[in-house]
């Protein structure tokens, strides 16, 4: 299994055309700041949130024209939350929508649920929250990332659990409604293969680490979910309304699943109006595109300029915008030790397809 996967990296590497010259940075941050995931206003505005394998003091800031940061809603509400329910446990997930919300996804811990938080970016004011709990969600839940589907008023979660109970989690934005799906499932547990890293094997805790679903984006015409595993050899992809019929048994919804292409491990994703699915490969520090035919190409690569590569947004600006994190050598990911170099960083490259913000 373990020659099958690598030599699987090698020819996708060898198949693609890997131009890190061609990354434009954006903006650079210390240690106080190392970025999880981008979303972007349909105004321009860039907001990230702080990754919490770091344990950094913010969740979410705001990043400035000039790169520098500030709390993000407020500063009350960027930090631990408080006994009136103000704050953010962690935040990893966000996206921005058409009309300029600002859903942050926070997870849970022994004290508190799950929620998904929404921010009216237009009026600086509390939108809407959608609480997450129980048996939606598990006590090993992980609440990895979403997307925002404007047209059947949805969100789709990224549930990356413990790996055997990985799962979607679905919200009727209209009733508030969530249920879990495709929990366990061949499409959303995580393959049995090494996450290596410059010839080291990337643990979690104790064991090599073996993540279930995380990538998660919606097309432009909110007709198809793209996901995967971020151990998974594969990105794959389900209907909306398939994922909206509440009358399908989870039986009936795997039936519906397609194998979209292939990919190696990876964290981030989206898609643009073509078809081009993107991907942040965290193996091999790089950014590849599974295109509609099913293959896979590297477009950008650089071990100096790509130490783990995480969140994708799309800019008004016809770029993408990608996060860099150097995750794995977070204390989670690396022994309980912070090794990090401090590349922390977001960088932006022009797709392949046209690009729709705020969908």
């Amino acid at each position: 299994m373990k020659k099958q996967f690598h030599s699987l990296i090698l020819s996708l590497c060898i198949a693609g055309i890997a131009q890190a010259d061609k990354l434009e940075t954006v903006a650079t941050f210390d240690a106080s700041t190392p970025p999880g995931n981008l979303a972007i206003a349909p105004n321009g505005r860039l907001f990230m949130s702080v990754h919490e394998f770091y344990g950094p003091e913010l969740r979410v800031v705001e990043v400035l024209k000039d790169g520098s940061t500030k709390p993000y809603p407020t500063e009350a509400w960027a930090r631990a939350p408080k006994d009136n329910g103000v704050g953010l446990n962690g935040v990893l997930g966000l996206r921005v929508d058409r009309q300029g919300i600002l859903w942050m996804l926070d997870g849970q811990n022994s004290e508190r649920g799950g929620r998904v938080v929404g921010w009216d970016t237009r009026s600086e004011s509390l939108h809407k929250v959608f609480y997450l709990a129980k048996p939606t969600t598990r006590a090993t839940s992980f609440l990895n990332d979403l997307a925002i589907d404007n047209s059947n008023n949805a969100i789709y979660i990224a549930d990356t659990g413990d790996g055997k109970n990985s799962a979607l989690i679905i919200v009727d934005m209209n009733t508030g409604k969530t249920r879990r799906v495709l929990e366990g499932s061949k499409y959303t547990v995580p393959e049995n293969i090494d996450m290596v890293i410059d010839k080291k094997v990337v643990r979690l805790g104790e064991n090599p680490a073996r993540i279930g679903v995380n990538p998660i984006t919606v097309d432009p015409t909110n007709t198809w979910v793209y996901f995967a595993p971020m151990s998974g050899q594969a990105m794959y992809r389900i209907e909306t309304k398939y994922l909206l019929d509440e009358s399908l048994s989870n039986q009936a919804l795997e039936a519906n699943v397609e194998r979209y292409g292939s990919k190696p491990i990876s964290d981030g994703t989206t898609v643009d109006a073509d078809g081009n699915v993107y991907i942040t490969s965290v193996t091999d520090h790089s950014i590849g595109v599974i295109r509609p035919d099913g293959s896979y190409d590297v477009l950008h690569q650089s071990k100096k300029t790509l130490p783990w590569p995480d969140g994708f947004a799309v800019g008004v600006d016809g770029y993408i915008y990608t996060t860099i994190n150097e995750l794995f050598r977070s204390p989670p990911l690396n022994g309980g030790k912070n090794d990090a170099k401090g590349k922390f960083k977001i960088v932006r490259f022009k797709g392949e397809g046209p690009l729709i913000n705020g969908r």
